[in-house]
């Protein structure tokens, strides 16, 4: 069977919410009937037939091509399958995903990867800020699966991450893993100040000393790490980078020791 493709005809006239176009929301719908699903945020009320051209059959396999920083939640809750967007996406892209791939060719808007628990998202361009963050109200951001930015990310990516993996490799903003629980955050290309604020838990893992820490954290020296071979090893194996970030001795902060401290800043001697 074919992917089920979701051509891009016309550029929307309202923000789109594609939460209902995932594999297991469109498993045994008729093509017709998935034309007639409400994707619009307003009064206009836009439906998929009037925004996108449908092709191909398979559900487990979706493909948006053409992209629009209005199109907002792809995937949104994805339990398996796959999800590719040719082209930019708008704002919590693979928000609450449990499993399956979602590959955005493209930039991705803010809180990308909000509340994942499981799957993986890859971003070939830059994310906005907040990757894999909370929304308002909620205590806790990315849950578990990994997430992967080929570009660059905004400001405070990771905040408030629980589980899982993120990988920037283009660099990041400021306050990047703020107020981390645990989980691990990498990023090469540089980050901006303060990376770890008010962390309790977790590691993060830079290819360079960031712009300024926190006062609360404190230098742990350079101890051999067997957590750093490890890790270098995975992201290698994962296709995620093509050398090693750390090494086998990087340079060690303990903290954010204005809360709980028991987090970790890691980078290269």
């Amino acid at each position: 069977m074919k992917a089920l493709t979701f051509t891009l005809v016309a550029e929307p006239p309202e923000r789109l919410d594609l939460s209902p176009l995932t594999p297991e929301r469109l498993a045994g719908i008729d093509r017709r009937d998935v034309e007639r699903i409400q994707i619009g945020m307003t009064k206009h009320g836009s439906k998929v037939g009037d925004i996108f051209r449908v092709a191909g059959s398979d559900p487990t396999n979706i493909v948006f091509e053409g992209g629009c920083t209005r199109l907002d939640l792809v995937a949104q809750g994805m339990r398996g399958g796959s999800v590719r967007l040719v082209g930019n996406a708008g704002a919590q892209a693979g928000r609450a995903m449990r499993g399956g791939k979602l590959t955005i060719e493209g930039n991705a808007g803010p809180h990308a990867g909000s509340g994942m628990r499981g799957g993986r998202l890859e971003i070939t361009g830059n994310a906005g800020d907040h990757l894999g963050a909370p929304l308002v109200g909620e205590l806790a951001g990315m849950n578990g699966g990994v997430l992967i930015v080929r570009g660059k990310a905004g400001a405070f990516a990771a905040d408030r991450m629980r589980r899982g993996l993120i990988a920037v490799l283009k660099g990041s903003g400021d306050h990047a893993g703020s107020r981390m629980i645990a989980g691990t955050l990498v990023v090469a290309g540089g980050t901006g100040e303060m990376p770890g604020y008010l962390m309790r838990r977790g590691s993060i893992l830079l290819d360079r000393a960031p712009a300024r820490m926190s006062p609360s954290f404190v230098e742990c020296g350079a101890p051999e790490s067997v957590f750093a071979a490890i890790i270098d090893r995975y992201l290698i194996a994962e296709g995620i980078l093509k050398r090693p970030l750390l090494g086998s001795a990087p340079r060690k902060y303990g903290g954010d020791n204005a809360v709980l401290g028991m987090g970790e800043v890691l980078f290269p001697r």
